[in-house]
């Protein structure tokens, strides 16, 4: 049976006094494991918290090195980690916060065997990638395995979020906001249209918040839901969605 130790209790004793979470919500996501797509701008923060918070297993892949323009909104590095692996160098941060949390650490660009390989491994995956092509392949995997998706975007001063579990009557997929055969040729992402990098941290907190709250079957999770954020405005909008029947990713799940 598992049992959070002394140090453990004590560790997380701030989120155990929460009434909503207790120890039991806190033994639920330190025996649940997470596949992070991405360690750049949302990575770094929803990682940071997920960690911190002592979910029991993280593996967080990311096939690129850190760059000089990567350091004004990803934090989990510094000038000095310029050119190591993204994964190398988050992993070491990482592991310095919170030593009880299992990583698995993959350089690799993930295809798509490989995610749906991957997200049958784990209980959630939160995609924090940059590019359509990723989202759409995220999304493919995690609706073959029948694992929720906590999805986030942002660029400029707008972020997006939702969480998407095709396993849960009438809920989309993100294929159903955004179908393939309409976005898989964009290419929209921070190193092309710009960033204001505080956005990152918000948009990467609020997908670490949701994956704690779904781990640990705590709150309401915004199923069906699209969350907007304005940033020059700091006003946050939601958009109702539905499942798409025609959709041809989850469209016939249900």
């Amino acid at each position: 049976m598992y049992q959070l130790g002394d140090q453990q209790l004590l560790r997380y004793s701030r989120q155990i006094l929460l009434p909503q979470f207790d120890y039991t919500g806190q033994e639920k996501i330190s025996q649940s494991s997470v596949l992070i797509v991405g360690s750049g701008g949302l990575g770094c923060p929803a990682s940071l918290y997920l960690t911190a918070a002592g979910v029991g297993k993280i593996i967080l892949a990311d096939p690129d090195t850190v760059e000089l323009s990567n350091l004004q909104r990803q934090i989990n590095f510094s000038t000095a980690d310029i050119n190591r692996p993204k994964v190398e160098a988050a992993g070491e941060r990482l592991a310095a916060i919170n030593p009880d949390v299992e990583l698995e650490l993959l350089q690799e660009k993930l295809d798509s065997d490989r995610l749906l390989e991957l997200a049958k491994q784990v209980d959630l995956v939160v995609d924090c990638s940059d590019s359509f092509a990723t989202r759409f392949a995220v999304n493919r995997a995690c609706v073959e395995a029948k694992k929720p998706l906590v999805s986030a975007a942002a660029i400029g001063f707008e972020g997006q979020f939702s969480v998407f579990d095709s396993t849960k009557e009438n809920c989309p997929c993100y294929a159903c906001l955004y179908p393939e055969a309409d976005f898989k040729d964009q290419k929209m992402s921070c190193s092309d249209s710009g960033v204001i990098s505080p956005l990152l941290g918000i948009m990467g907190s609020k997908q670490a918040l949701e994956t704690i709250k779904y781990l640990a079957d705590i709150g309401k999770s915004p199923l069906g839901k699209l969350w907007i954020f304005d940033g020059t405005e700091c006003e946050w909008r939601s958009l109702q969605m539905s499942r798409d029947s025609e959709c041809e990713v989850c469209g016939d799940c249900g």
